[in-house]
């Protein structure tokens, strides 16, 4: 079989591949949510919202979840309000038809880095981050492309050589990406201490 396969792809293809030609896909990791009579790991998906938070949020938005998703998942109600109430909201127009700030509520959606999509690439040499309200189930793979992709970031292959300002993941489609590796050590300090 393998043969025939190698003659396939040498009719077909015609030539070496470049790096950016390969496609890494992630593997299948055991999540402890993957069966059927399964649930979330409340710790752990609060942990990774820790994660968004201190590292994420930064460039990228979730701009259609509000504070109140958090509440029963990875915090109580009183702690979705106080962390919606450390955001301040354009609100109104008041009685005079002015705009003004208040404290965020659980009502109101999580805050964009930036006010827009021109303002996000000028702050990453081009590129827009997405947004990622919905990445679980908008990538292939889901959640084991996003933990392969996070994780993934290594040297680039002998003979490789990147655009300045990009770095090699094999995850990542065409293998060059613009953001820089978001996680490392020391980088996260857990609130459970993990």
């Amino acid at each position: 079989a393998g043969g025939g396969s190698l003659a396939l792809a040498l009719s077909l293809g015609g030539g070496p591949l470049s790096a950016g030609e390969l496609e890494l896909h992630p593997p299948n990791f055991p999540w402890s949510h993957g069966g059927p009579l399964s649930a979330l790991d409340h710790a752990s998906v609060r942990r990774g919202f820790q994660v968004y938070r201190q590292v994420c949020s930064a460039c990228h938005s979730m701009e259609f979840v509000a504070f109140r998703s958090l509440i029963g998942v990875t915090h109580t109600e009183a702690e979705a309000k106080a962390l919606a109430e450390e955001v301040e909201v354009q609100d109104g127009p008041d009685e005079n038809g002015e705009m003004f700030m208040r404290p965020g509520k659980v009502s109101d959606y999580f805050p964009k880095p930036y006010p827009n999509a021109e303002a996000a690439r000028a702050a990453n040499n081009g590129a827009l981050p997405p947004d990622l309200s919905y990445i679980v189930n908008a990538r292939h793979g889901g959640e084991d492309y996003v933990f392969s992709l996070l994780t993934g970031y290594c040297d680039p292959p002998a003979g490789v050589s990147l655009r300045e300002g990009l770095h090699y993941n094999p995850y990542f489609p065409g293998q060059a990406i613009g953001m820089a590796p978001p996680i490392y050590d020391e980088v996260l300090e857990y609130e459970d201490g993990t």
